[in-house]
């Protein structure tokens, strides 16, 4: 009884959403061979990256504990995501390849179905794994990532921080700006550094110079050393002098003149949005970094969907050559999809390229070979 009530809501489940069998029979296919494809790439990459770092694992005496929880299990989400895309090119283009092969895609066509009807499952299962691929890479990797880069640090290699940084220029809050010469991240102290805030119509209100500045971890304040203070009001000017004085720089960090370039893959959406504006009111340099990072985020799955239709419009016919000419087909695809992607945040990063555009330019010229490989489908 329980079999035919549950073959009863199947059924009422498939005509709610218009769905047939032969819909269900390819997103069980599709969905099926990618994860089949991400278990076993996944299962490769963890023995060779085993097998890299058990030197470092056994002379820093890295806990099994921790080498599996700590850092494996946070490794897998943030490799299998990395290249999501190409995993479900690879599953696309294989499956349908065999199903052209063994002429169920003839079938399918003969039966009165219209290509275009057929790729709605595709992108039922496209949708699905995008879904699924942009919740992960917001809001749960960040975090992942965070705990698997603090492991690196302390048992595989030493925290990657610059010994000096030079020339700081940063706008802290809304006319103020802060100068530094030099700074070291070590010691958290940085050489010639002034700080100076204008009123709104551009007029120079005070300027703090000082030999050096050194911040205080306990409560987090920097302090100028052997300062020298300049204040202009409605009488003239003030001046002062003093060995040491309290500044009041709370959006500055000494972080943010350390951190390693793959901080941000350990922030969240909000997480990130907050510190672009952050980086736009400072000035910084880093800015490109961070906003390929967020364009990226959005536009790595919508490729799915790209890929996907490429997929199935280059496997969908019998060709000379079989299942192995289309995936190597779809390898040289993907993985100049994947070129052409690096290229672009590069020029982006060291050209005059938008991060934004540099993210969209792969999914838009890719875009325009699907539609069309779509036109010249059988149909």
């Amino acid at each position: 009884m329980e079999k035919l009530n549950d073959k009863k809501t199947f059924r009422e489940a498939l005509r709610f959403l218009k769905l047939k069998l032969i819909d269900v029979y390819i997103i069980r296919k599709f969905l099926g061979t990618f994860f089949f494809c991400i278990v076993l790439i996944l299962t490769i990459a963890v023995v060779f990256d085993f097998a890299e770092k058990i030197d470092n694992f056994m002379e820093k005496q890295a806990p099994v504990k921790a080498i599996i929880f700590d850092y494996y299990l946070n490794f897998i989400p943030y490799f299998a995501m990395l290249f999501a895309p190409l995993f479900v090119f690879i599953a696309v283009i294989f499956f349908t390849s065999k199903m052209a092969i063994s002429t169920e895609i003839i079938a399918i066509l003969n039966s009165g179905m219209s290509f275009r009807r057929m790729m709605l499952p595709y992108f039922l299962s496209a949708l699905f794994i995008a879904s699924f691929t942009f919740a992960l890479t917001n809001f749960v990797i960040p975090k992942s990532n965070r705990i698997r880069m603090e492991f690196e640090d302390k048992y595989y290699h030493a925290s990657t921080k610059r010994i000096t940084v030079e020339n700081i220029h940063r706008q802290v809050s809304k006319n103020v700006y802060v100068y530094m010469g030099t700074f070291n991240p070590l010691s958290q102290r940085g050489q010639n550094f002034t700080i100076e805030k204008f009123n709104d119509k551009g007029e120079l209100e005070s300027k703090l110079s000082s030999s050096s500045v050194v911040y205080d971890t306990t409560l987090h304040k920097w302090s100028a050393l052997n300062y020298y203070l300049r204040v202009t009001n409605a009488n003239g000017e003030i001046i002062t002098k003093g060995k040491q004085i309290d500044t009041t720089l709370n959006a500055m960090r000494p972080e943010d003149f350390s951190r390693d370039p793959s901080f941000v893959g350990t922030m969240t959406s909000r997480e990130l949005d907050n510190y672009i504006k952050l980086l736009r009111l400072q000035g910084s340099d880093e800015l490109k970094l961070f906003l390929i990072e967020k364009y990226r985020r959005f536009s790595n799955p919508f490729a799915v969907f790209i890929l996907t239709l490429i997929g199935v419009t280059l496997s969908s016919r019998k060709i000379r050559g079989g299942l192995g000419m289309n995936i190597g087909i779809g390898l040289m695809l993907s993985f100049s999809y994947i070129l052409f992607l690096q290229f672009a945040s590069q020029f982006s990063l060291k050209g005059s390229l938008g991060p934004m555009l540099a993210m969209w330019i792969p999914n838009i010229i890719y875009a325009v070979i699907g539609m069309v490989l779509y036109k010249l489908a059988p149909k």
